[in-house]
C-alpha cells in the first residue's frame, strides 16, 4: 500500500473533493468530520472499494482526544503518509468590534489550535524511521490571511495568519528529515463555508469582482493539494500556494 492519508473536514467541499481525488489502489483514506453524519456516510458509499480503504471518524479538532482517535484510525490502517488539514470553522460575519473573546477562543482553537496538534499527531508518525518513506502535510490557509477581512471575519483571517507561520516554521524544522510542509490559500471558493458566515450568497455576489470574474470551485484547489503531496513537488517545502484567481 502506498499509505495513509488523514484530511480533516475531509467529508464536505475542499477536504471532500481533495479525498476524491486521492482514492486510489494502494492509498487509504481517513477522513474527519464534525457534524454531518449524512455526508460522511454518502462519501464512503461513493469512495470505499477493496483496494483504497476509506475510513470516516467523528472528530472535533478543538478537542485533543478526538484527535487521537482520528490518528488511532490512521495507525490501524498503515503508515502515515500524508495530512491535509482542511478543517476549520468561522461564525456570522461581524465588525472586528462586536467579535467578544469567546468567539476568539472558539475560532483559534479549531483553526490554529487543532491544526497544530494534527500536525504534532503526523510529525510524530513521519519521524517514525520504521514507517518507511517520509511524508508530506498541507495546511489549508486562506487569502483571509494576506487581506485581513475587514468587517467580515478579521479573527478568521487572523487565524489563517496564524496557519501560514506555522506552516513555514514547521517546514523548516522538518525539512531536514525529508517530511515537507507546505499550504494552498484560496480566494473566494464556492464551499457551504459562507452559509456558515451567514451570507450563503456570498461566493455568487462576489464572483464577478475577481480578475478570473468567476469564483473557484473545491475542485481546483483540491488538484493544488493533491500536487503538494505528491513527488512532483518533491522540492517544494514551506510555501504558500495561491489558488485563488489572483484575489
Amino acid at each position: 500500500m502506498e499509505g495513509v492519508y488523514v484530511i480533516t473536514g475531509g467529508t464536505r467541499g475542499i477536504g471532500a473533493a481533495t479525498a476524491r481525488l486521492l482514492a486510489r489502489p494502494g492509498t487509504a483514506l481517513v477522513l474527519g468530520f464534525h457534524a454531518d453524519q449524512a455526508a460522511a456516510d454518502d462519501l464512503v458509499e461513493e469512495l470505499n472499494t477493496g483496494d483504497h480503504p476509506v475510513e470516516v471518524v467523528r472528530c472535533e479538532v478543538a478537542d485533543p482526544a478526538q484527535i487521537g482517535d482520528l490518528f488511532a484510525k490512521a495507525d490501524a490502517l498503515g503508515p502515515l503518509r500524508g495530512l491535509v488539514n482542511s478543517a476549520g470553522t468561522t461564525e456570522t460575519q461581524s465588525r472586528f468590534v462586536d467579535i467578544d473573546a469567546d468567539r476568539w477562543t472558539r475560532i483559534l482553537a479549531t483553526n490554529v489550535v487543532g491544526t497544530a496538534m494534527c500536525c504534532r499527531e503526523a510529525a510524530r508518525r513521519m519521524l517514525d524511521a520504521s514507517a518507511g518513506r517520509r511524508g508530506a502535510i498541507v495546511n489549508v490557509s486562506s487569502r483571509a490571511a494576506a487581506l485581513g477581512s475587514p468587517g467580515e471575519y478579521v479573527d478568521y483571517a487572523a487565524s489563517k495568519a496564524a496557519i501560514e507561520t506555522l506552516t513555514r516554521g514547521l517546514a523548516l524544522e522538518l525539512a531536514p528529515e525529508g517530511i515537507r510542509v507546505n499550504a494552498v490559500s484560496p480566494g473566494i471558493i464556492d464551499t457551504h463555508f459562507h452559509a456558515r458566515g451567514g451570507d450563503p450568497d456570498r461566493a455568487a455576489r462576489l464572483a464577478w469582482d475577481q480578475p478570473l470574474r468567476r469564483c473557484g470551485t473545491p475542485e481546483e484547489v483540491a488538484e493544488a493539494i493533491v500536487w503538494l503531496l505528491s513527488e512532483k513537488a518533491s522540492f517544494t517545502t514551506g510555501a504558500v500556494l495561491d489558488v485563488s484567481g489572483g484575489r
